[in-house]
């Protein structure tokens, strides 16, 4: 599926590409010894030859390992999913970047052995996780009463959605490589690193925190909670450290084993280390904290990952968007109202820019994702001597949404589309619409193209919830009337049953401009603020030609009987 990829890869500029370029720079730096391997070895991977760098270095055969965190406190919502998403994309680029032949791995860790601190807003029994908190998020209770404790509800809410679009990757759970022993040696290591550990954290910290803080935080063996407690001795020939347990007795627990775990800027650092992680990405607001973790990772001994830092998503008044709040979109919500893959399209666009995440983006971003599916799709154009070469299909969205391998078919009906056919014939049933579409697309069936079926159930869904409730029809003003008026006679005049989305389109902008509305697009908002009671929607050429001619003629026809109504009224 990735052969033969590497040219196009080289040369893409998508962000993916561009990460998965610096990635392959770092494999090289590592692994290879000397300027004239490292040379020799991308001269190759340029040719398209990897297979033989790889036997020439076998090195190379290691797995590039690539990273992304979940905090299994709270529910798993659409960041979460993004901080999967996101790496998976580099992911794709960079096995074609090197032709499928270099392994790789992405790992999912969830943080499930971090301190309840904070109880999530939208969970139920709450008094019972207040008698959990400080524990383990892996031995809280469940809330939900599904699942052995709170964290592994949240991680199996995370698996199941990741696995449901096709995620490629192996979940690791913090609690389990703790307890099994899997971070023993780089725990042994931050026992006998202690001091240069902390000469790093110690000036990131206030004052108070300073007295206190250790990068170790030891888990009572009286109540279970996690503590933070100084360490008040170090024991390197047993591996242990002495703490004063929440009633004040001195307690030596060893670090490993998961009797301990670390404060989270050194966690992230251990983990890089323990797991030779190449990549992970992270949010804006965790700069500094990267640049902490970089510094304790080479303590370590470890080399920090290649990074990027994306922005953060904010709910609709511009609120960072936070799993204890349940603030912003679930991804129970957006999958009911749009397609995983303009779930995925919303995070491949612009990463380094802020963006909402509310109900409103659905729409756009599924038209946005079928009209580059189309362009992927569409045959190249020849081109002319001299011209410009033609965009890299590797750069369009649709390449990295499907990790390299998009649909060969889109949808031809658009979701603003389907919304104004729901919202014009008010209809809730899946079969009235395909009657509607079947008349543009007489072969058309919900077996030949499934995505626009799952498009008409999501467009049901979104009528229900978000736009019948909010429909505001308003009567036409003079000018309008008598351009409604016109547009009903431009109309008439068509040929009975006349489905050319381009002719009726013709006398719409006719009808508009003979009114002297300038820009035109004040009398398309009148059209649908009018017709629809909404304020905007797609082509209406292309929406009166799929509702029908005759079907739109009633509908106006019946807006200006109530205009006259409205007039005739005392």
């Amino acid at each position: 599926m990735l052969h033969g990829l590497s040219p196009l890869a080289r040369e893409a500029r998508a962000w993916p590409f561009e990460q998965a370029r610096n990635i392959l720079a770092r494999v090289l730096r590592l692994r290879l010894d000397s300027d004239g391997e490292r040379d020799l070895a991308a001269a190759l991977i340029n040719e398209g030859k990897v297979a033989q760098a790889v036997s020439t270095f076998p090195g190379l055969a290691k797995p590039v390992v690539f990273q992304c965190g979940y905090g299994a406190s709270g529910l798993p919502h659409l960041g979460t999913f993004g901080e999967v998403a996101r790496p998976t994309m580099v992911r794709a680029a960079f096995r074609a970047l090197t032709e499928d032949i270099l392994p790789t791995r992405l790992l999912v860790v969830s943080d499930d052995m971090d301190g309840f601190r904070k109880i999530p807003d939208n969970v139920p029994n709450r008094a019972m996780l207040e008698e959990d908190r400080d524990k383990p998020v892996t031995r809280v209770r469940d809330p939900f009463g599904e699942h052995e404790s709170f964290g592994a509800h949240n991680n199996a809410r995370l698996r199941a959605f990741l696995d449901g679009f096709g995620f490629d990757y192996e979940f690791l759970s913090a609690t389990e490589c703790y307890a099994s022993g899997r971070f023993d040696a780089v725990l042994l290591r931050v026992l006998e690193r202690f001091d240069q550990v902390q000469a790093i954290m110690l000036p990131t910290l206030g004052e108070e925190r300073r007295a206190t803080y250790s990068p170790f935080l030891p888990i009572s063996p009286k109540s279970g909670r996690v503590l933070q407690a100084p360490t008040l001795e170090r024991r390197l020939d047993r591996g242990t450290i002495v703490f004063p347990d929440e009633d004040g007795t001195l307690t030596e627990v060893p670090v490993t084993g998961g009797h301990v775990k670390l404060q989270w800027r050194p966690d992230w650092a251990a983990r890089w280390t323990a797991l030779e992680v190449d990549y992970e990405m992270s949010g804006k607001d965790l700069v500094d904290s990267v640049r902490v973790s970089n510094r304790v990772c080479q303590v370590l001994g470890g080399t920090p990952p290649e990074g990027f830092h994306f922005e953060l998503f904010m709910d609709e008044h511009n609120q960072k968007i936070s799993k204890s709040k349940g603030n912003g979109l679930s991804m129970e919500e957006w999958l009911r109202y749009g397609a995983p893959e303009s779930l995925a399209y919303y995070m491949f666009q612009s990463p380094k820019s802020a963006k909402r995440l509310y109900f409103d983006v659905i729409p756009k971003a599924t038209d946005e994702y079928l009209q580059q599916l189309d362009v992927y799709n569409r045959p190249p154009a020849r081109p002319a001597d001299g011209a410009a070469r033609p965009p890299n299909p590797l750069d369009n969205p649709v390449w990295s949404v499907h990790g390299g391998a998009p649909p060969a078919k889109g949808s031809p009906v658009s979701f603003s589309l389907l919304l104004n056919l729901v919202s014009a014939a008010g209809a809730s049933d899946a079969g009235i619409l395909w009657g509607f579409i079947r008349r543009i697309y007489p072969d058309a069936s919900p077996e030949t193209e499934p995505l626009l079926d799952r498009l008409v159930g999501y467009a049901i869904h979104y009528y229900e919830d978000f736009v019948r409730p909010a429909k505001r029809f308003r009567p036409p003003d003079a000018r309008e009337r008598a351009a409604f008026a016109d547009l009903l006679a431009r109309l008439e005049a068509l040929p009975e049953g006349c489905q050319d989305a381009e002719v009726i389109q013709n006398e719409v902008y006719a009808a508009g401009k003979a009114a002297g509305f300038e820009p035109l697009r004040a009398w398309f908002g009148a059209l649908y603020e009018v017709l629809l009671g909404q304020s905007q929607g797609p082509r209406f050429g292309s929406f009166a030609a799929i509702f029908g001619l005759a079907e739109t003629k009633a509908l106006i026809a019946r807006s200006l009987a109530g205009a006259d109504l409205a007039l005739a009224s005392p």
